[in-house]
């Protein structure tokens, strides 16, 4: 499968243990190679829904200029959409409690941008999954803070995690993008990809 990529060096910019399953999940051949301290601002006047694929976008620029003729980069970025508001990383348990609290007994969009870039072409995209969570007790989002510290994960929370389990009621879209990676929709580009 993907034979079109053998002629290609693929590396995935992230430190994400889950972008790094999800993408051997595929049956690819890559390498992780993360450059430090990459922007991840954008501007203010930017949609939420297009805020991923932009951060996603930047990234991919920041490789540009390091890229052999033979390397394929894949940049992803995660952000969780509430009420209007964007939702990153959280800063600390505080910020965790607020996110989670917010999501609590709401339906919420999780969207990853992604870009896959060579030195001659660049395809970037993002894909947005619905996401239901029920009402969460403070007990419960204690409880997960606690035990599973995610400070790592944009809105607070990994799927696959206890609060996944006990808390999502609902999913219209890719369960695996809001791991975060849209692996159906990679796979897909991937495969169209020409050199």
């Amino acid at each position: 499968m993907l034979e079109n990529l053998k002629k290609y060096h693929v590396i995935l910019a992230s430190n994400s243990p889950r972008r790094r399953e999800l993408l051997a999940g595929l049956g690819i051949d890559f390498e992780v190679k993360v450059l430090p301290d990459i922007e991840e601002s954008y501007p203010d006047n930017l949609p939420a829904d297009r805020i991923a694929e932009y951060i996603a976008s930047e990234k991919a620029d920041a490789y540009r200029p390091t890229m052999a003729a033979d390397e394929l980069v894949i940049t992803a970025d995660t952000v969780v959409i509430v009420d209007g508001e964007v939702m990153g990383k959280p800063q600390d348990a505080a910020d965790a409690r607020r996110m989670l609290r917010k999501l609590s007994n709401k339906t919420h969009q999780v969207t990853t941008g992604v870009c896959l870039t060579t030195q001659e072409q660049q395809k970037c995209f993002s894909v947005t999954t619905d996401v239901t969570f029920k009402q969460l007790s403070d007990e419960e989002i204690d409880y997960y803070i606690e035990n599973y510290r995610p400070f790592d994960k944009a809105g607070a929370y990994g799927i696959q995690e206890w609060i996944g389990y006990v808390g999502v009621t609902g999913l219209r879209g890719s369960y695996f993008n809001v791991m975060g990676l849209p692996v159906q929709r990679i796979y897909s580009e991937m495969a169209a990809f020409r050199r």
